[in-house]
């Protein structure tokens, strides 16, 4: 069954596309600008700020706006701003659960060499 696209009144094509793939758009942008932060180029402060403002613009501006691209574009927006936030507590995170399970597999193996020993 093939689906078809149906715009709203006064929606640009534009408008509609963006709205198809504003998730896809903003796990693209989020995923540039979170390698940015680990990578230092970016400070974690400052991408906080930018993810505050978009969420100000989309609340204030965006989520009841006529046009469907200046909606979809706030979402976008604030969506990945959120999302980079999240990138160093994801991070930290991680390595904290990488250290753990190094830990316990080097009381592993040492309890193996320990039993050898007997």
């Amino acid at each position: 069954m093939r689906r078809e696209a149906v715009l709203e009144h006064r929606a640009s094509a534009f408008g509609g596309k963006l709205e198809r793939g504003r998730l896809k758009l903003a796990l693209g942008i989020a995923a540039i600008e979170g390698v940015l932060v680990l990578a230092g180029a970016l400070a974690w402060w400052a991408v906080v700020l930018l993810a505050l403002a978009a969420v100000v613009v989309y609340r204030s501006v965006g989520r009841d706006h006529p046009r469907a691209d200046v909606r979809s574009a706030t979402w976008v927006a604030a969506v990945s701003q959120l999302l980079v936030v999240l990138v160093p507590v994801v991070a930290a995170v991680t390595i904290a659960l990488a250290a753990v399970v190094v830990v316990v597999l080097a009381i592993g193996v040492l309890l193996v060499l320990l039993a050898e020993r007997r």
